[in-house]
Formats: structure tokens, C-alpha cells, sequence
């Protein structure tokens, strides 16, 4: 966990003031909703269908479980008990009134959490891989450059009103949990020839209207100068960005219409320049930074205690498992995920009493800490092992052990059209409808790895473009119509899927679903050929045969 400093707990003591004014004149009428507008976006608040939405930020998907409580607080005292999990590692509540926003933004800077930049034309969460710091073969910890371009990019003078928003992704590790190459800026860190740490840095990735893979600007950047190259590329970009067009503003074409090679080369003249400057990172503020992070006190314990041995007994034990729990870098310690996913559920919701559930669990099992991944389910990063039976316990009685991580019914959604003003269709029901029709654990374990992501829209929230399946709400003739992706994926192989064929009707995407996932179990080779394999191998047409036969 990051320990704020007097500077940064200053800073949101401060915002939380200006907030409470602007929401006191925006109420007595002496600012119009138009006037009011940038200054409710800056602070994480849009006006939705029925209500305000209130986006809240978690730097790089870590929270401590007193953090956690106080989100359950704001769910129980200002909204309808419950909180959305987003892709971005932030929390929304739906239906929190404008009047009361100021004082749920108070509770929550005395825990240290802030709605700063969560939304408008600015650097928004600084995202980060949910297992950093403790995953197997990290290069290091990524939260710690992540904090740094935190405290670099909030309220940057330069950067607050870009062209359009602008995200940033980071990952250490050889597999990307983290969709770095469907953000603005993605970065990942490794090491050179000589030993030296640095960046991979990629630019131009997005998804949305017109969806873009990043592309590679520099193969490696000294982690010194992780700043002042950021800083070069987001001059570029504000300098030449469209503000003419909201459909071209983003950096994503930018790049593409001036191509990488320009756009990296006006970068490097840009870089050149300032690159030895006062945004130079020197040892000794790195290790500030590093320092400010704690890590748990870990004994020494068996890999395979006798809890884990009596307990492997329990075939709902095991499967949960089997499916949930992951190698940690330390011997006797394991990576928790906890699945928002339930059957007929909404994803990513979880209520007040979950989130205090979970905050209990956590200071009980995994050093009070918490974290929020990108598939909107969350982590408890430093469980030990022999302590997984009892906390599947509890994590059953709250409705956090389904186990189906990383399985069919492991959905990635928006909140679409039951919320959001953007949508043109529904998302919630779908996921809830293919949940209930992938519920039987065997068949799911049958089908295997699988990820579902649906959006209500083409500004894609729900990562569309990159499920291995993807459903998009559109709107036809006064009706919700869905469009089928297959073969996209958000890893270190990131593809945007292929339409497999014409729009279907709401009432028709579940059994389309299941004709495709039919369809991969008819066509794979063997049994532990993934369907995002099959798919890379056949192509779409053989599935588009199969489902649009009797269509």
C-alpha cells in the first residue's frame, strides 16, 4: 500500500472544498448545467438516465480495506447500497444526489479517495496490472511508477484540457493483465541488454468509434526519463489533436493519420529538447516513492499445508480452487480472485455488505489489502495458503466464490442502456441472461478460457472490440440490435475481433452465443485448444456458417 503524504492529503481536503462551492452554485442557479458541466467532470460526476454518476478513482486497482469500508459507506449512506466495479479500476455509484455529492466526496478524502480526472480531457486513473508486486516473474513492482505519473499528471497545468481524454496502462509482467495496448499510452516495463530497467512504450491504442491496437513508439526508454518522454509525447499531441472533430480527437488517430514513424520522429525532436530537464527522475526520488510503498511481513510457510490437504476433500472446495487461485511470488502465499460475476447478477456490482465483507476478509486474510482488476472482479493479493479454506468459506456465505474466473460466464459488461445517456442498448440483462445459460460449472470448465465483453455502445466500456466474443448495442428502427465480434483479445496478443455477421435482435444474442460456443466445440482440434485459438487458426467463416445457417 502507498502511504499519502501532507501534500497529497492537502490536495484533496482542497478539491473537496472548491467542489462543495461549485455544487452550491450550481444549486442556487448562479451557474447554468452548461457552466457546471467541465467543472462536475473534473470531479468524476455525469449526468446520467435517471441520475448524477458518481466515478470514483482507485490508483492502479489498490485500495486498503479501511478504503474499501468507506466505499461500502458512501454505497449504504448516499446511493441505492451498491457500487460498480469499471475496467478502468474505479468505483461508480449510480444514483447519488447532486446535493449530497460534496459531503460523499468528504468521507471519502478522509480515507485518502478522490473523483479527480475520472472524467473530462485530461489523464485519467493511472492503471496498473491487479497481481503488481506480487505476481511471479514481475520485472518489479509497477504501482511505483504508476504513483509517479499519478502525482505527475494530477491537475497537470499543461495537460487538463487535451484534445480528448487520455489513459494510461503499465504492466511488469510477460503476460499483460493489464490491456496496455488498447490505451493512449501503454507502457511496459523490462530490462535492456545491460540489465538497465526501463519502458517499452506504445502509443495510439484505443477502442471506441475506431478501434486501435497500440503501436510500439520506443522499444526502450530508461526509467529516468520516464517522465519527460510522457511529457514529449502529450506535447505532441496537444499541439497537432483535433479539437475540431470529437470523433478524431483522440491520440489514436492522430497517430494513424500521421502514421508511427512521423509521429514518432516529431516526438523524439520534441524529447531531444527537454529530455535533460527537471523532469529527469533521479535514485533517490524513485526510492521516495518506493519507500512510501509497504509490503506485508510474510513467514515462511508450507506450500501445501494440511488445511489445503483436508480441505482438497470438498469438490466445491477444489473447483473453487482450482479456478480462483493463482501462484504468488512468495512460497505459501496465494492471488485471490474474487468473481462479481454470479449467476443473474450484474458484473462488476458488488453491495455495501459485500464490500465490508470483503474488507473484513481482507484485514483477516490478506494484510488489509485489496485490489480492483481490469475484468471488474477483485483480488485479495497475499492470502496464505494455509488459510484458503476458511476464507472460501466466508467468501461463500457473502456470494463471492463463484467460480467461473476467467470462464464463459466471467463477463465484462457496461452499464448501458439502464443507466447510461450514451447507450442505444441494454448490456446488464444480456450478461445476466448468458450467465444463466453457462451456470453449470462443467460445462463451462468444458468450454474453457472465454471472455464475453459487451457494450452498449460504440464508445465501447465494456471493451468490446477485444472479447474473444464481443456483443455491441445498436439501434435499429426503435429497436435494440446487437452486432457479434469474435477472435479480439486485450493481452500481449491484442486483436480487434472480426464481425462474424449481420445484427441480431435482444431476444436472439444468448442463443447466438451459444451457437458460437457449439460451433468452437465442434471445430477445435483437441480439448485444451482455446477458443481464441481456434479462431486465430479457422478464421470467422467457419463460424459464421454455423450460427447464420438457419438465420
Amino acid at each position: 500500500m502507498y502511504a499519502y503524504d501532507e501534500i497529497d492529503r492537502t490536495l484533496i481536503n482542497e478539491r473537496v472544498s472548491e467542489f462543495r462551492d461549485q455544487v452550491k452554485r450550481r444549486l442556487s442557479g448562479e451557474l447554468t448545467e452548461d457552466e457546471f458541466k467541465s467543472l462536475r467532470l473534473m470531479n468524476g460526476v455525469y449526468l446520467q438516465l435517471h441520475a448524477y454518476m458518481f466515478r470514483v478513482a482507485i490508483p492502479y486497482g489498490t485500495l486498503s480495506s479501511e478504503q474499501m469500508r468507506r466505499l461500502a459507506h458512501v454505497a449504504r449512506r448516499y446511493d441505492r447500497g451498491y457500487g460498480h466495479f469499471t475496467t478502468r479500476q474505479n468505483i461508480q455509484f449510480n444514483w447519488i444526489k447532486l446535493a449530497e455529492l460534496p459531503d460523499a466526496l468528504a468521507d471519502l478524502a478522509e480515507v485518502g479517495i478522490h473523483a479527480m480526472q475520472t472524467s473530462g480531457n485530461c489523464t485519467r486513473n493511472i492503471t496498473s496490472d491487479q497481481w503488481a508486486g506480487v505476481a511471479p516473474g514481475e520485472i518489479e513492482d509497477p504501482r511505483i511508477w504508476a504513483e509517479l505519473l499519478r502525482q505527475y499528471s494530477t491537475l497537470h497545468p499543461e495537460f487538463s484540457f487535451l484534445p480528448r481524454k487520455f489513459k494510461f496502462a503499465i504492466t511488469a509482467s510477460e503476460h499483460d493483465r493489464t490491456a496496455i495496448k488498447v490505451h493512449d499510452i501503454g507502457l511496459r516495463l523490462h530490462k535492456n541488454a545491460d540489465g538497465e530497467t526501463g519502458f517499452e512504450v506504445l502509443v495510439g491504442g484505443g477502442l471506441g468509434r475506431t478501434p486501435f491496437i497500440g503501436k510500439t513508439i520506443k522499444s526502450f526508454v530508461p526509467g529516468r526519463d520516464l517522465l519527460s518522454y510522457v511529457e514529449a509525447i502529450l506535447r505532441v499531441y496537444n499541439q497537432y489533436g483535433r479539437r475540431d472533430n470529437i470523433y478524431k480527437a483522440r491520440i489514436k488517430i492522430l497517430v494513424h493519420e500521421l502514421g508511427i514513424e512521423k509521429f514518432a520522429q516529431e516526438v523524439e525532436d520534441e524529447w531531444q529538447a527537454m529530455r535533460d530537464s527537471a523532469l529527469t527522475l533521479d535514485d533517490a526520488m524513485v526510492e521516495d516513492i518506493r519507500s512510501r510503498f509497504t509490503y506485508p511481513a510474510y513467514e515462511k510457510l508450507p506450500h501445501m499445508p494440511e488445511e489445503l490437504k483436508k480441505a482438497a476433500h470438498d469438490p466445491h472446495f477444489e473447483a473453487w480452487r482450482k479456478n480462483s487461485v493463482f501462484l504468488h511470488k512468495v512460497p505459501g502465499y496465494a492471488i485471490v480472485t474474487l468473481s462479481l460475476k454470479p449467476v443473474g447478477g450484474p458484473p462488476g456490482d458488488a453491495t455495501a455488505d459485500q464490500m465490508d465483507a470483503v474488507a473484513d476478509l481482507a484485514d483477516k486474510y490478506s494484510f488489509g489489502e485489496i485490489r480492483v482488476g481490469h475484468e471488474q472482479n477483485l483480488v485479495l493479493p497475499h492470502v496464505a495458503r494455509r488459510d484458503l479454506p476458511a476464507l472460501w468459506k466466508a467468501l461463500d456465505k457473502a456470494g463471492l466464490a463463484t467460480p467461473n474466473v476467467n470462464l464463459v460466464s466471467d463477463i465484462i459488461a457496461c452499464p448501458g442502456l439502464d443507466y447510461c445517456a450514451l447507450a442505444n442498448a441494454r448490456s446488464i440483462p444480456i450478461a445476466q441472461e448468458l450467465t444463466r445459460r453457462f451456470a453449470n460449472h462443467e460445462t463451462a470448465n468444458l468450454i474453457g478460457r472465454l471472455h464475453i465483453n459487451i457494450s452498449g455502445c460504440i464508445n465501447a466500456c465494456g471493451h468490446h472490440h477485444v472479447g474473444h466474443i464481443g456483443i455491441l448495442g445498436v439501434e435499429k428502427n426503435g429497436e435494440e440490435f446487437y452486432q457479434i465480434t469474435i477472435g479480439g483479445r486485450a493481452d500481449e496478443n491484442a486483436a480487434v475481433g472480426t464481425l462474424i455477421g449481420p445484427a441480431v435482435p435482444y431476444g436472439e444474442v444468448a442463443d447466438v452465443v451459444e451457437d458460437i460456443v457449439e460451433a468452437y466445440l465442434a471445430l477445435r482440434e483437441r480439448p485444451d485448444e482455446l477458443f481464441i485459438d481456434t479462431v486465430k487458426r479457422l478464421g470467422v467463416e467457419p463460424f459464421r456458417e454455423r450460427v447464420y445457417a438457419t438465420r
